[in-house]
């Protein structure tokens, strides 16, 4: 993409550069860093939320109306000034938006909220918000606010007076808005008046659709054209005044009409201008060639790229490993049915109001059709049903076109092996057969039970090998083939060009060295046997699967050189708080178990100071010099294959990151770029720039083999005519084996980017790799023929 716009040409997108921003990090510390990001060869700024937010996030995805950018981070002048600064660097700039929901964990800081609080469905904007308004939505058609502990609360209820004047409901620290009819000086009184029920956080009522469970951010009805033209002119600013050169769309999936929504959006915006959408894909799910953008973020990729240095031929050793120490394999089987169990508790447990209003929708859409039979299926089997198709579909959602003969598989598999189900199953398919409120409601529904059933408790429940298991990610394979590497990247060359390639973000699990390097250990399962052997015998974890869990990612983070300090020990318990509840196998977040959680943490410590902690140093040594090569060659293929690459900020040097907020720590950009992983990316976007035919649009990727008895540890691939990247997937020890594997090259004289030799002919992997895990070579000139 280099299109011409009113300031000049739009720059290539080589690779982008993640930015965290918070009150503490504004636009002024990202101009500050331009220099710094520019040397790296990144094209493009990608900034995280800019949107007004709550007071104090940490991550912008909780913005409140009216849209306007963050005065804490400098405000629209401070963006503008951001903007000269990187267009005088020769940098572009996207940005992350947020369509789908708002934040009100405190609602006087939204004020559109506060409005339908206070003025119920007479509010001119009581349909800005996806609100459950119908009689027999279980508060008599009031909006449900879960946040009593239990319904006895509402005598804990205040009548509290601002600073202003006006009298609001309180309980405890949260403030509530008074309708101006309200003339009572009873609390309860005055709740039982208004527009909303304050309700017991486990009532299973809500009276708004969230984002996935989470209670302080609130729906948007995007498919209504007045509430995305209010909520979109800072977009249309943003465009109008050139301020960025595309945008990133966060969870597009939980929107109503996500395909309506991305059509008016590309509209906006215009074809010149980048779009992608955080969408993850489940293993074989593509995303539908219809849609209007350029493509995802980029979780399958990741899942591949994490995938092909995972040593399949340890599969057996690890999935008895994990029987023999948790009680099941871990395998794919098991995986299946665990995550069919979780998904059917997820829905009875965190979003019965949202099944309950999916069902009343069905039944209407079923009378409205003139089907009398609507009232005959009990609501019990309708409730099995619906969750039968959500815990068997596989994916987000499956109300794409590419995937409608997906959900019609789906209804006749659970009819299959569910026949008494038969007539709700009937039910569900014909009120959902075209599109309307039914079908995005079965939609929603199952997205986010997906998210909180699989990357938000089921990979925190097994641990067969953690690095697996990430957002897109699928821990029933174990490992990516070669062959699968380049089909994948083939398909994306062909279909999606210009997507994003990512390794790290700011909702994966695990940062992407420590995937890397817990993948390692698939390649060193020996030692790991040995360790985890260690560990049961003289630090047993008071619950196994937990502390097979834990282990992993304790190897992950642990430093190259030496023992964690207190800032890492300081983390792996914050980490460990959070992996803990939300497997929710001994504790959650809602019933901890406070004896359980203490005994966890004293064995996390028991582990770090003692022999199982002197032998993961050890084993860290160990593997220090694979570590390292693989960190690199990961990186190198995240940026060099079909797409563009993203580089999350500080992932140009080692990293160790966990699961948010310990990825979203501040990063020191003062250190050395003469590090190995800075200086790979140095050199394969430089690679890029000065290739960008090779590596554009329209650049060709031909996987490439190399022969002989180390050939199936070497992943290299053509990109254009002119580029060949050569990857080592583990350090090829043995240099009998390196000299006897040899890669035949085009012809023509081929120079390497990552050291001073050049080739011809065939070249030995002993002799490509001299220099380090990665090969890059360019073509300088042909030979005559």
């Amino acid at each position: 993409m280099g299109t011409t716009h009113t300031g000049g040409t739009r720059p290539a997108f080589v690779a982008t550069y993640r930015l965290q921003l918070t009150a503490d990090f504004t636009f002024a510390d990202a101009a500050a860093q331009i220099p710094h990001i520019s040397a790296l060869g990144i094209s493009h700024l990608y900034l995280s939320p800019i949107g007004t937010a709550m007071a104090g996030s940490t991550h912008g995805y909780d913005w409140v109306p009216p849209p306007e950018v963050a005065e804490v981070l400098g405000g629209i002048d401070g963006l503008r000034t951001l903007r000269r600064a990187a267009t005088d660097a020769g940098l572009g700039i996207i940005v992350d938006i947020v369509p789908n929901h708002t934040g009100v964990e405190d609602p006087r800081q939204n004020p559109w909220w506060w409005d339908v609080l206070t003025h119920g469905s007479a509010s001119e904007f009581a349909h800005h918000f996806d609100i459950d308004w119908a009689p027999d939505n279980g508060t008599d058609g009031r909006i449900a606010l879960p946040v009593l502990g239990t319904p006895d609360d509402v005598e804990a209820l205040t009548l509290e007076t601002d600073d202003s004047g006006t009298t609001e409901l309180g309980f405890y620290e949260h403030r509530f808005p008074l309708a101006p009819d309200t003339d009572t000086t009873s609390p309860r009184t005055a709740h039982d008046g208004q527009a909303y029920r304050l309700v017991a956080w486990d009532s299973g009522l809500i009276g708004y659709r969230r984002f996935f469970a989470v209670n302080g951010l609130a729906g948007m009805r995007q498919e209504d054209p007045a509430v995305y033209a209010a909520t979109h002119t800072l977009v249309h600013r943003l465009v109008a005044e050139d301020l960025v050169d595309g945008l990133r769309v966060d969870h597009p999936d939980g929107l109503t009409d996500p395909m309506g929504y991305l059509e008016q959006l590309r509209a906006d915006l215009g074809d010149d201008r980048l779009l992608l959408i955080e969408k993850v894909l489940s293993v074989d799910e593509d995303l539908d060639p219809a849609l209007p953008v350029d493509g995802t973020t980029g979780y399958e990729a990741l899942r591949v790229l994490d995938g092909v240095f995972v040593d399949a031929t340890a599969v057996e050793t690890f999935t008895e490993l994990h029987r023999s120490v948790t009680g099941n394999p871990g395998d794919r089987d098991w995986i299946d049915t665990a995550e069919h169990a979780i998904k059917l508790g997820t829905l009875d447990e965190m979003f019965p109001a949202e099944r309950a209003r999916l069902s009343r929708a069905i039944r209407q859409a079923a009378r409205d059709a003139g089907d009398t039979d609507a009232t005959a299926v009990p609501a019990t089997d309708l409730d099995a049903a619906i969750g039968e198709v959500v815990a068997s579909l596989g994916v987000y959602r499956a109300d794409y076109p590419t995937l409608r003969p997906r959900l019609s598989a789906t209804f006749d598999e659970v009819r299959d092996r569910l026949p008494e189900l038969g007539s709700a199953i009937h039910l569900i398919a014909e009120a959902v057969a075209s599109d309307g409120e039914p079908s995005a409601r079965l939609a929603q529904v199952c997205g986010a039970t997906t998210a909180k059933s699989v990357e938000d408790c089921l990979f925190y429940r097994t641990a067969r090998l953690v690095a697996l298991q990430e957002v897109g990610g699928d821990p029933g394979r174990f490992g990516t083939s070669v062959e699968e590497f380049h089909a994948f990247n083939l398909a994306r060359a062909r279909d999606w060009p210009s997507a994003m390639t990512t390794l790290s973000t700011h909702d994966t699990k695990r940062g992407e060295d420590v995937r890397a390097r817990i993948g390692l250990l698939s390649r060193h399962p020996d030692q790991w046997s040995e360790l985890v052997g260690s560990m049961m015998s003289t630090t047993p974890a008071p619950d196994a699967v937990t502390g097979l869990f834990l282990l992993q990612n304790i190897v992950g983070v642990w430093p190259l050189d030496g023992a964690p300090d207190a800032s890492v020990r300081e983390r792996l318990h914050e980490f460990t708080t959070k992996a803990i509840r939300e497997a929710a196998l001994v504790t959650s977040w809602t019933e901890s178990d406070d004896e359980m959680e203490s005994a966890i943490h004293r064995w996390v410590d028991d582990v770090l100071d003692g022999p199982v902690g002197d032998q993961i140093t050890t084993l860290i040594a160990t593997m220090r010099a694979d570590i390292v090569d693989v960190c690199v060659a990961h990186k190198a293929l995240g940026l060099l294959v079909p797409g563009f690459g993203d580089v999350y900020q500080g992932t140009e040097w080692f990293e160790d990151t966990l699961v948010d907020p310990d990825n979203r720590r501040p990063v020191d950009f003062g250190r050395s770029i003469d590090h190995p992983k800075t200086v790979l990316v140095i050199a394969a976007l430089a690679l890029r720039r000065d290739h960008p035919e090779s590596f554009g649009v329209d650049g060709a990727y031909t996987p490439v083999y190399a022969t002989g008895p180390a050939a199936g540890e070497v992943v290299a691939f053509g990109r254009g005519p002119d580029v060949l990247v050569l990857v080592a997937r583990t350090r090829i020890t043995d240099s009998d084996a390196a000299a006897a594997t040899v890669l035949e090259l085009p012809e023509g004289r081929w120079r390497s980017r990552t050291g001073t030799d050049e080739f011809t002919g065939s070249v030995a992997m002993s002799a490509a790799f001299a220099h380090g895990p990665v090969a890059l070579l360019e073509l300088l000139d042909r030979r005559p023929g």
